[in-house]
């Protein structure tokens, strides 16, 4: 993959130290316990805003992609306020139908299992508590209106209690790394995030550094990530980095076409004192429900992470992220953020709301668009970040595109 062009002025080695920079991101990035996209995952309330503007050193695009692959934060806690608006219609209810089906069709059908639990930070906005000491204790807690759901990983032992079903997961890895990549769901706080969104980045990619802020009380430089393609539903990628740590704080993902943000999370509140031990204890509750995830006992999970920071490679669904060749027979059209995954499903296009009856029906007459080309008919399903296109005989394109771009993935295919 080309390396990616900075809207600084870098020559041919501090270009190989910047891809390396990037390769040590990936890798070093805050060990935090934390959810969130998603991939991978409107704006946030005015206490989230970012606030001031401190006047900081002046600092390259180069230099500071370094010093997030340098950063080491081991001990800290915080607030994270995560919003995710992809513009999908009112369901009338239908989500909460769909995920609870989604519920019970993972895992051992524990409401405590963070694999069901945590997808629903894929719509609204949610307050998260973050929590870690080292690789090896994290703690995150998700706050609901009347319950939380917390998600505690403690050596070698994860534990997910639902409060409001007094349900408890439990979960032992082969080792503490396998425990870890247990709770590798879908990234939310802004250091997994920007992790993904820089694995993302290659010659098709502006970089730059633009201004700062100050987010949580820390002065931040403002590294902006904008793609070259004009066929891409992404804008811009906005990181909120930490002048002394670092540690991103703050992560944006607003859509090419305008708007407020489709992704965005950010620290309202953030402490890096050592927590307390007692933070990562779990007891059982009185009566609760245990489940046991048996299938992973035997080092099933395999995590190779130095810090084991959480988050399900958002990179696979990270628009510009090279899919290659996938499951199902996935393939990758074009490369960068213009890339189509697509695969056959080897059945049938989706059915008309007529054909599908009831509320279902309705929901995919609101999403989707009819289509035609050389490829036949089908239908465009839209959000404001990922489009999908499936044909009536079962194909499947989809990426941070337009739909024109998928018809003529589709024509080309």
């Amino acid at each position: 993959m080309a390396p990616y062009e900075s809207d600084d002025s870098t020559s041919a080695g501090e270009t190989d130290d910047l891809r390396a920079g990037r390769r040590k991101a990936a890798r070093y990035v805050v060990p935090v316990a934390v959810v969130g996209v998603a991939a991978a995952t409107i704006g946030l309330v005015p206490a989230l805003a970012d606030s001031g503007d401190p006047n900081l050193p002046k600092i390259s695009a180069q230099q500071l992609i370094e010093k997030i692959a340098k950063s080491d934060v081991q001990q800290m806690s915080g607030t994270v306020k995560i919003s995710t608006d992809l513009g999908l219609p009112d369901l009338g209810g239908l989500e909460s139908s769909l995920t609870s089906g989604a519920t019970r069709g993972s895992g051992d059908g524990s409401s405590a299992d963070p694999s069901a639990k945590l997808t629903e930070l894929a719509t609204g906005t949610h307050t998260v508590r973050v929590a870690a000491d080292g690789p090896d204790r994290q703690k995150l807690s998700l706050l609901e209106n009347a319950a939380e759901y917390s998600l505690i990983h403690n050596g070698k032992d994860v534990w997910g209690y639902d409060s409001g079903s007094n349900s408890v997961y439990h979960s032992t890895g082969h080792d503490s790394a396998d425990a870890r990549k247990k709770q590798e769901q879908a990234p939310a706080t802004p250091d997994q995030l920007a992790k993904e969104a820089l694995k993302a980045v290659d010659g098709t990619t502006s970089v730059s550094v633009q201004g700062t802020a100050q987010v949580a009380g820390r002065d931040a430089y403002r590294l902006v990530i904008k793609p070259k393609d004009t066929g891409s539903t992404v804008g811009q990628i906005t990181v909120a980095v930490d002048a002394k740590t670092g540690l991103p704080l703050k992560f944006t993902l607003t859509p090419a076409s305008g708007g407020a943000a489709v992704i965005d999370a950010g620290f309202t509140q953030i402490s890096f004192a050592r927590p307390a031990a007692s933070t990562f204890d779990f007891k059982t509750p009185k009566g609760a429900k245990v489940t046991e995830d048996k299938g992973h006992e035997n080092g099933a999970l395999k995590g190779d992470g130095r810090h084991g920071a959480p988050g399900k490679d958002l990179g696979k669904g990270m628009p510009g992220k090279d899919l290659g060749k996938g499951p199902g027979g996935m393939n990758v059209i074009g490369e960068g953020w213009d890339s189509i995954a697509t695969f056959d499903t080897g059945g049938k296009g989706v059915p008309s709301g007529s054909e599908a009856g009831g509320q279902f029906g309705g929901f995919l007459d609101s999403l989707g668009d009819k289509v035609t080309g050389t490829f036949g008919s089908g239908t465009v399903f839209k959000t404001r970040l990922i489009n999908a296109l499936i044909t009536d005989d079962g194909k499947v394109y989809v990426g941070a595109v337009d739909k024109d771009a998928l018809v003529k993935a589709a024509n080309a295919g």
